[in-house]
């Protein structure tokens, strides 16, 4: 038996990987510069864009979702559901429509930076307090003042 050492292999896969972790770090430091932004501009601190597993929640937060449905994004169909609720969220709470959502899926990075950098306010989601559905209260029941009691 005969075997064959080359040492080309190595130089293929570095020649290959070096552009792509290059791209990989860029886009990072792009999204965390967005998040941060985004992350100031709802009052959050913009420190949490760095932070792995917070930035998740944080930016649930901001959504106006349930922080700990982040979780959810561990989960391997679920992920893809819960990632176009929170874009959907997330532009609606920056005053942009379903359209603008769909762009921040798609073209993630860009989305991103286009909402911290650009003229988009964020909106508050109402505190729920005693109403479930955290939008309005419900409106006055209907009907008629009760009659008087009789006259004794």
């Amino acid at each position: 038996m005969e075997y064959e050492y080359s040492t080309n292999d190595p130089a293929v896969v570095a020649a290959i990987m070096t552009p792509i972790m290059l791209i990989s770090l860029v886009l990072a430091v792009i999204m965390i510069i967005a998040l941060w932004k985004i992350f100031t501009k709802a009052g959050e601190p913009g420190w949490a864009a760095i932070v792995p597993i917070y930035n998740a929640y944080v930016e649930f937060k901001i959504a106006g979702m349930n922080p700990w449905m982040f979780l959810l994004l561990f989960v391997p169909i679920a992920n893809i559901v819960v990632a176009i609720m929170v874009a959907l969220k997330l532009g609606e709470r920056f005053g942009k429509g379903g359209a603008w959502s769909f762009f921040l899926l798609i073209l993630i990075p860009i989305g991103y930076l286009i909402l911290a950098f650009g003229k988009a306010v964020y909106s508050p989601p109402i505190a729920a307090g005693r109403y479930s559905s955290g939008m309005y209260p419900p409106p006055p029941a209907a009907g008629y003042a009760p009659p008087p009691p009789p006259a004794q």
